[in-house]
């Protein structure tokens, strides 16, 4: 191992709080090729039981490093060859241990354009800077100046000499590492965030209205209100700027730079003013600007990344025969019949809001007969336009099925996909886009996996954010959940199958071929005749898939091939077989787990196959729950200040909670509404599909707003 890769373990380990050891494991196992989800299951011996959190920080901070590394080695290269590396500047180089401390020490070396500096440079101005910069009593600028006239080169008179020395000062000073250190952490814990709207844009810009006259201390801006104003910013409406008091920098830079009171500081002082506003401010407030975006950008991914998780492992209905529909007005509501396992057997259209009696008539006629034909256990009911209407309609035919409304966001980008096209090539997209209904309340994870995370809706400015740093910590957190719940490799969607440890979408397309043509997979080890699917591969994603009614019994749970020795040792002790062990407790208990620890098996996972044996394959989403909205309450009129309602959280963000309570315009419940108690985080209190009551405070119909509390009676008087 490197000595560079050392320091970086022991880096990562003092930022995490763990032991270097743990560090080390993870990276050799990353750079093997393994997953996250699988390093954090079956590797628990190796990292100390590290979980899924802690080994993706890793893997980020590595890569964060690495990027250090490679930017130090250019930097290193460029030295060189300009041939102004020395020992000092090369250890300066190395100790470095941020990108603004690396840029800092490169910053006078860096290659740039003609700079005043340089053009005073040119016309042998250095040495007059040279002597004012020393700053010494003695020192009479205009006479020193005066020699430094010269015609020939340019400098016409006294103050053009001073002017030039004054120039090449100016960027000493705003070179100067130390400096830059100093002035960066003042912007950083003083630099106010200020916005005003561009004159005459005031039209233009009435959404960013809030933010026309705004100033608050940037470091403790929240994420979506930097996010807001840097958008105005962007779109030309609102002009920004970050930066400290000018006065606070200017006394900061003369305590650094200025010796006295004499005719050369005067220079110096003016240098330094300079210096501040036409160079370090400008520089130090970008930086700033990009540092600020960057924090907003981290904190609405989180947001986003924990109301991903939310959705992805919301309760499924499980096989159910269901009935989709996908409501309408115009065109009429498409309905669609379900097999168990989402197969689609039947597609029509009904009409159940028009005006014509026999239509509405016919509509129940025609729900009645496919919930008996294909024996329905269950009606989803898309919630866009029409949705209460629709099911306020199917709930008045008393079908004695459960009646469910289901979050139809991103089912339109799934219907129009390439993914729907191939998966329903002779169906129109409203056929798909039910399907889809229906499918989500099945599993909403298999189905959800189909459509880009950000067409979802539970983001929070993700159009604004960092799209790559975004498209990788969507796909950790999707390759989380579909990894924690596991894969019917019999029935998975290859979509599904692209998220398993191990696999990606070549394997998983290789997979369904293979399957299609040969049959379902009746062993895991089957899954090494799939194309390409090699060693690696199968090591990484078997213990993730799941074959139910297998021949090995093991197949059907998370228990690892490369464990079902040990399980089949344990039987064998006990005289009995790996049947008998899974289905009985009293067996179970009593193995001594200390009799199987050896060189590569510990108690942690010892604990977990354990766990597996207890509940084989087990679901670890919580079980499905009806809701139902409140009746007679379907639209902005219908409400009232005071009303206590069901609702369905639909997005959490950093200021509150965005609540469903089936009037096609969700409310909000700002974040000092949503207990009794002092919040700092809404997720330590709502989450994304949970099921709420609300009580309505305020309804902006002309706006289109609802103000929500989810406070206790008691703590609103």
């Amino acid at each position: 191992m490197s000595e560079s890769r050392e320091s970086h373990h022991l880096t990562i380990a003092h930022e995490l709080r763990i032991r270097p050891q743990q560090v080390s494991a993870v990276a050799g196992l990353l750079a093997e090729g393994a997953t996250v989800p699988f390093i954090a299951r079956y590797r628990k011996e190796l990292t100390g039981s590290l979980d899924e959190v802690a080994v993706a920080a890793i893997r980020d901070r590595l890569g964060e490093l690495e990027a250090l590394d490679s930017r130090r080695e250019a930097i290193i290269r460029s030295l060189t060859e300009q041939g102004v590396l020395t020992e000092e500047l090369s250890a300066a180089v190395n100790s470095a241990r941020t990108l603004p401390e690396l840029e800092d020490i490169y910053l006078p070396y860096r290659p740039k354009r003609r700079t005043r500096a340089m053009m005073a440079r040119e016309k042998g101005l250095e040495p007059l800077a040279d002597i004012l910069f020393r700053q010494q009593t003695g020192t009479d600028p205009q006479a020193e100046a005066q020699a430094f006239v010269n015609p020939e080169k340019g400098v016409e008179s006294v103050e053009e000499a001073l002017a030039g020395a004054r120039d090449i000062i100016a960027e000493r000073i705003a070179e100067d590492a130390e400096v830059r250190a100093a002035l960066r952490a003042l912007f950083e814990k003083e630099a106010q965030l200020r916005s005003e709207v561009y004159t005459g844009a005031e039209e233009d810009a009435a959404t960013y209205r809030d933010y026309f006259d705004w100033q608050e201390k940037a470091a403790t801006a929240p994420s979506h209100r930097i996010l807001a104003i840097f958008r105005g910013n962007r779109e030309a409406l609102l002009k920004v700027s970050v930066r400290p008091p000018q006065d606070r920098a200017l006394a900061v830079l003369t305590g650094m730079v200025l010796q006295g009171q004499c005719p050369s500081a005067e220079q110096v002082l003016l240098a330094v003013e300079d210096s501040y506003k036409r160079l370090l401010m400008p520089s130090l407030e970008n930086e700033m600007k990009a540092a600020l975006k960057e924090r907003a950008d981290d904190e609405a991914i989180a947001v986003f990344a924990k109301n991903l998780r939310e959705l992805l492992m919301a309760p499924p209905l499980g096989e159910k025969r269901v009935l989709a529909i996908d409501p309408g007005y115009r065109t009429g509501c498409k309905v669609v019949c379900l097999g168990a396992q989402g197969a689609l057997l039947h597609h029509d259209v009904i009409y159940p809001t028009a005006s014509s009696e026999k239509e509405v008539e016919e509509a129940g006629r025609t729900l009645k007969r496919l919930v008996e034909r294909f024996d329905i256990e269950a009606i989803a009911i898309g919630n866009g336009t029409a949705s209460r209407e629709t099911e306020r309609f199917v709930r008045g035919l008393k079908l004695e099925v459960p009646v469910i409304v289901v979050n139809e966001s991103g089912a339109s980008v799934y219907s129009a996909s390439e993914t729907a096209r191939r998966e329903f090539p002779d169906h129109d997209v409203t056929v798909r886009g039910a399907v889809s209904i229906g499918r989500r309340l099945m599993d909403p994870l298999a189905e959800l996996v189909k459509i880009d995370p950000k067409s979802i809706g539970v983001g929070q400015y993700q159009h604004d954010v960092d799209q790559a740093k975004l498209k990788r910590k969507l796909d950790d957190v999707v390759e989380s959940c579909v990894n924690a719940v596991g894969v019917d490799v019999n029935t998975a969607s290859p979509e599904l199958l692209t998220f398993v440890s191990g696999l990606g979408p070549v394997l998983a397309a290789n997979i369904v071929a293979y399957r299609d043509k040969n049959g379902p997979f009746t062993t895991r080890t089957g899954l090494k005749k799939v194309p390409r699917l090699g060693a690696k591969a199968f090591e990484l994603s078997a213990g993730f898939l799941r074959i139910r009614g297998g021949a090995h019994p093991l197949d059907a749970s998370a228990v690892h091939p490369e464990r079902y020795a040990l399980v089949e040792r344990m039987a064998r002790d006990l005289g009995c077989s790996v049947e008998d062990l899974m289905r009985s407790r009293s067996l179970r208990e009593r193995i001594d787990l200390r009799r199987y620890v050896d060189g590569s098996v510990g108690m942690p996972t010892l604990k977990d196959i354990m766990a597996e044996l207890d509940k084989p394959g087990r679901d670890p989403r919580e079980s499905f729950e009806e809701f139902s909205f409140a009746e007679g309450i379907t639209s902005l009129d219908d409400l009232e200040p005071g009303m206590e309602l069901p609702g369905i959280v639909t997005n959490v963000t950093n200021f509150g909670a965005f609540v469903d309570i089936g009037v096609h315009q969700d409310g909000l419940v700002h974040i000092s509404q949503l207990a009794d108690r002092f919040v700092k985080d809404p997720h330590q209190v709502v989450s994304v599909g949970r099921r709420v009551k609300v009580r309505v405070l305020e309804v902006d119909r002309v706006r289109k707003r609802i103000s929500l509390s989810m406070k206790s009676p008691a703590a609103r008087k």
